[in-house]
């Protein structure tokens, strides 16, 4: 192997410039030899941006390249899945946004193909990384919590509470294929955008805490605010029927329960996250929100002291080149990023986060869902 592992990145946006971008620069452990972007100008200013080399608007090029080891797929939009296996089968590591796909069990196919040819994978679960996660982890792993009881998630902002604010974030030139589509004004037909998009790292981060996956859920999905523009090219309202506020209950395999929450129409700074474990032993709250100059805390409390006490977190759960008052982005990012180079570089079994880990989330979302439509309790298999 190289000395510095070389990636080429896919998709030049607003998420591949605050934070994906930032941490490749801060990991020693590798380098960006191209950018590429369908827009060819964005994939040249990015590259300039970044002091990158080369840029490209031919993803095909870049995967048929011997010289690159990683790949990272953040397009815009959720074109994720034709980019990830393709560059599984081109025998290329691979770092994906989510979804890497909508279907939990096309997840769990690209899974398979990456073990098949010894790769290593991970996906873009943001704050799995954030040092107060890791942070609890790690308290967790020594015992501090005890046998876990009760996981209580919630994952809510106010991006989309404006309704002049496009479903559609994109910044569009001319006409294009709608991300969202939300015609179906049915209950059954209302499309999944906030429990995808915004609640996966809140549910990546309840099986993470409790140690367990779910055995079943019984969910419900909301649309808040139904009237709203598509897309920067539209000034009227329209009607797009999206969960923007879902909601469900569960049990895991380890007799645990959970209550999670995710919106994008609620009173509260971005990311919006907050999780609260309880257990035999102990309990230990994480807060992941922008406020008063902070994007992280943590508080726990025990049996003897059941005072909640806000703790710090050790610098070692910190990444490479850290400054207080780094921006969540960034700071969360450059964690994930600098863990999975870890992982490739060692070598050895250990892939925190990975392909398969997403296909467990992708089938909660997918079995939430299913029982909000069906109006009944759905089985989770797991994996």
């Amino acid at each position: 192997m190289r000395d510095k592992l070389r990636v080429g990145v896919i998709g030049a946006g607003r998420w591949a410039a605050s934070a994906h971008l930032p941490g490749f620069m801060r990991s020693p452990l590798c380098e960006v030899a191209v950018i590429c972007d369908l827009d060819d100008g964005l994939a040249r200013d990015r590259a300039r941006q970044f002091g990158v080399p080369e840029y490209t608007s031919d993803y095909e090029k870049v995967l048929s390249r011997t010289d690159i080891d990683v790949i990272d797929v953040c397009t815009r939009g959720e074109n994720h899945q034709e980019i990830a296996f393709a560059a599984l089968e081109a025998g290329k590591h691979c770092l994906c946004e989510k979804p890497v796909a909508h279907d939990y069990r096309d997840t769990w196919r690209a899974h398979e193909i990456a073990r098949s040819k010894s790769l290593k994978t991970k996906v873009g679960n943001t704050f799995r990384y954030a040092p107060a996660v890791q942070y609890i982890k790690a308290l967790i792993e020594e015992g501090f919590v005890g046998t876990p009881f009760v996981f209580n998630g919630f994952e809510q902002n106010s991006q989309w509470l404006d309704p002049d604010v496009p479903i559609d974030k994109r910044i569009l030139k001319s006409r294009a294929r709608p991300d969202v589509d939300g015609s179906d004004l049915s209950r059954e037909g209302m499309e999944v955008f906030s429990l995808e998009g915004y609640g996966a790292p809140i549910i990546d981060m309840s099986l993470l805490m409790v140690g367990s996956n779910l055995a079943r859920v019984s969910g419900l999905l909301a649309n808040m605010v139904p009237w709203r523009r598509r897309t920067n090219l539209d000034i009227s309202h329209e009607r797009i029927n999206v969960d923007d506020t879902d909601i469900y209950l569960g049990e895991y395999q380890n007799g645990a329960i959970c209550s999670v929450q995710s919106s994008i129409v609620t009173i509260g700074n971005y990311p919006g996250i907050e999780a609260r474990i309880f257990g035999s032993k102990g309990a230990a709250i994480c807060r992941l929100v922008e406020e008063h100059g902070e994007c992280q805390r943590v508080w726990i409390a025990t049996k003897d002291a059941v005072e909640f006490r806000r703790v710090e977190i050790p610098g070692k759960f910190f990444p490479p080149g850290y400054r207080k008052g780094e921006p969540w982005n960034s700071l969360f990012y450059t964690n994930l990023i600098h863990d999975f180079m870890k992982e490739i570089s060692e070598g050895g079994p250990k892939n925190d986060g990975d392909f398969a880990q997403s296909a467990r989330v992708q089938e909660i979302i997918n079995a939430v869902a299913r029982s909000h439509r069906e109006r009944r309790w759905v089985e989770v298999k797991g994996g």
